[in-house]
């Protein structure tokens, strides 16, 4: 449909077009008028059935942008002049909870589950280079620089390259992994180990799965993204510069890196008694001083 072939043409991502559609078909299935009679009741009336589907507010507010989004294409694309029924106030309000990070106890019990050197090499570069579960999926071993322990980011979030750099347990894993991998003619490093699909690249519900299995042989409840944060708190820690997480995750804006600044309270903690020893040495010598 012209719909499909517009989005591609914006350079959506494959994972995108499948959501927007996937959205809109929800939609117009549950639509008893025509998609161009919509109103803005009719609007609050399905963001009240989502809700009723107990659907998540991030949920709902990316259904009500996708039919926005829809709207605005039959306008400026295929000129049919309908008002767009999605108001600013139908977005739903979410909370920010703070990013999950593992503790250092819960890493070493997280990696002690871990037996094979693939999965070990998989989950070690994405907590050592912060990088996105699809990411990881899409490596390959020409986007891999093994001299300046680097990799070449194709195609992440927003269709942004960046680089990202391999710290020296990451690349034994990974150096490990690839001397046991079984040759494929893919161009993908992570291959699946078993079962008909073998020596094709794992998908990245396959990386999910396993890391849900490991998780519940540590004891922890934890997902692929909590390995990102963990990085980025790390590194904060380590007096790392926002400026410098925020390049190496791939963040838009610094304000989405700031959120980590919340959570990392040894840093917090170093420069409160760094700053207020400062502050007893200069009124040390005050008379006055209580």
């Amino acid at each position: 449909m012209n719909w499909r072939r517009f989005l591609k043409r914006r350079n959506c991502s494959p994972n995108t077009v499948k959501n927007y559609l996937n959205a809109l078909k929800h939609f117009v299935i549950w639509l008893d008028v025509p998609i161009e009679d919509v109103t803005h009741t009719k609007v609050s009336r399905y963001i009240d059935y989502l809700m009723a589907k107990r659907l998540k507010p991030k949920t709902i507010n990316c259904h009500l942008n996708s039919i926005r989004q829809f709207y605005h294409y039959l306008r400026e694309e295929e000129q049919i002049q309908v008002p767009n029924p999605i108001r600013k106030n139908h977005t739903l309000r979410m909370s920010r909870p703070l990013p999950r990070h593992l503790k250092d106890e819960q890493v070493d019990a997280f990696f002690n589950a871990i037996k094979g050197p693939r999965d070990r090499a998989m989950f070690m570069v994405m907590l050592r280079c912060g990088l996105r579960v699809e990411e990881v999926a899409n490596l390959t071993l020409k986007v891999i620089d093994f001299r300046h322990r680097r990799i070449l980011i194709e195609d992440g979030k927003g269709n942004k390259d960046r680089i990202v750099y391999i710290s020296n347990d990451a690349l034994l894993a990974l150096a490990d992994y690839l001397k046991v991998r079984p040759a494929s003619r893919t161009r993908k490093i992570f291959l699946v180990e078993k079962g008909l699909s073998s020596g094709h690249p794992i998908s990245i519900r396959g990386i999910q799965k396993r890391m849900e299995y490991y998780a519940k042989k540590a004891n922890l409840r934890i997902s692929c993204h909590h390995l990102r944060h963990t990085m980025a708190t790390q590194l904060l820690n380590a007096d790392a510069e926002l400026v410098t997480i925020q390049d190496i995750l791939g963040h838009n804006s610094i304000k989405t890196t700031q959120r980590y600044c919340r959570i990392s309270n040894l840093k917090v903690q170093r420069d409160y008694y760094k700053a207020m020893e400062v502050i007893m040495q200069r009124t040390a010598g005050n008379p006055n001083n209580p």
